[in-house]
């Protein structure tokens, strides 16, 4: 066989391969996902995959999604906002899916979700905090309580628990600001103090200067809030400093403990954004231990799974997988007609979630209501 012929076979070859791969993408109705799988997040990330699979799966048992198979296209984060957005990008222009929901971390989410909005994909929002969630555009919408509501949450629980003068410590990032700003003023309007008050820069091996500078305030209890891999060293050197012997309080639980093992997390008392509600609820946390062999660690896994049923109803309610289309259904079903995992889903005139729920745990071997 000549050079050219076997040119011409082989550009044939790669041309069917082409339409075979196109016509499978045809064959199917996608949304996409940007999560943080590796990075300081990942436990939490691949929790949420997991949830976002297990919709996948229920949706497809129900007959799929416009009579066709429904898929989630999964993008790793890293944790970081510059591969957070070539994901999103990917997702836009390549997969050219509608929905996107994700990503973790505000500080991720903000930027990635501000690009989204800016090509008129729709955004769900599904673990972000930061009340700057509310003014990223009229195609994103959101599922979970921002800082406002968590701050007035936590600040009051932590009152009610008997604490007066505490010292505090969060991430120094668009989140961990906001909780700290958030928290002082939510506390304060109940007559506590924050004696100390720190910022941490994310990454570092060790923490012990941050956590000496606090303990030389004698809190009557130390507030913290922080990421899974990091939370693990802040604890695992607090419990070694001694400062366990006063109260841990976690602004977001699960997330705070993701990472650190059971016999130093173990008493730690806190908040979290509410996680499952009534007979669905139920019924989907005795499915992810089926599968999984394991139930959720974190509180977020709900929310993805959320987003995911809402975006499959928003399509067959659409007839269509345009962005404009579905955008309006969630509008209309987001008037009162979704009952979810995490309790019922009703939108304001921002697309934000009303009385999004919150919950008080604490981790006795696990995390669990208090």
């Amino acid at each position: 066989m000549n050079i050219n012929r076997r040119h011409t076979l082989a550009c044939a070859a790669l041309a069917l391969a082409g339409l075979s791969t196109q016509a499978q993408a045809q064959d199917a109705v996608r949304m996409g996902a940007v999560l943080s799988l590796t990075g300081s997040n990942a436990t939490v990330g691949e929790d949420v995959r997991r949830a976002v699979a297990l919709a996948a799966e229920k949706v497809n048992a129900q007959g799929g999604v416009l009579g066709k198979k429904f898929d989630v296209v999964i993008e790793d984060s890293g944790g970081n906002a510059t591969t957070a957005l070539n994901a999103a990008r990917k997702l836009a222009t390549v997969d050219k899916v509608p929905v996107v929901i994700g990503e973790y971390s505000s500080g991720i989410t903000l930027p990635m979700a501000q690009y989204l909005v800016k090509e008129g994909v729709t955004h769900i929002n599904i673990a972000s905090t930061s009340v700057k969630i509310r003014d990223l555009g009229a195609t994103s919408f959101n599922l979970i309580g921002l800082e406002n509501l968590g701050n007035k949450f936590s600040a009051a629980d932590a009152w009610a628990l008997g604490y007066r003068n505490v010292a505090m410590l969060a991430p120094n990032n668009a989140y961990g600001q906001g909780v700290a700003h958030g928290f002082r003023e939510e506390f304060e309007k109940l007559g506590g103090k924050i004696l100390t008050e720190l910022l941490y820069t994310q990454g570092q091996s060790t923490y012990r200067r941050e956590l000496q500078q606090m303990s030389r305030s004698n809190p009557d209890a130390y507030i913290y809030t922080a990421y899974g891999q990091e939370s693990a060293v802040i604890n695992r050197e607090a419990f070694e400093l001694g400062l366990r012997q006063k109260p841990w309080y976690a602004i977001l639980l699960s997330m705070s403990l993701s990472d650190t093992p059971a016999d130093i997390a173990k008493g730690q008392l806190g908040m979290e954004v509410g996680n499952v509600y009534g007979d669905a609820g139920k019924a989907y946390a005795e499915a992810f231990a089926a599968k999984y062999k394991e139930g959720m660690k974190t509180s977020y896994t709900g929310y993805a799974y959320d987003a995911v049923m809402l975006t499959a109803a928003a399509i067959n309610k659409a007839k269509s997988a345009e962005p404009a289309a579905v955008q309006a259904a969630l509008k209309e079903i987001g008037k009162g007609g979704f009952v979810g995992v995490t309790g019922p889903i009703v939108f304001d005139a921002d697309r934000q979630r009303i009385d999004p729920p919150y919950a008080k745990l604490k981790f006795d071997g696990k995390v669990v209501p208090r």
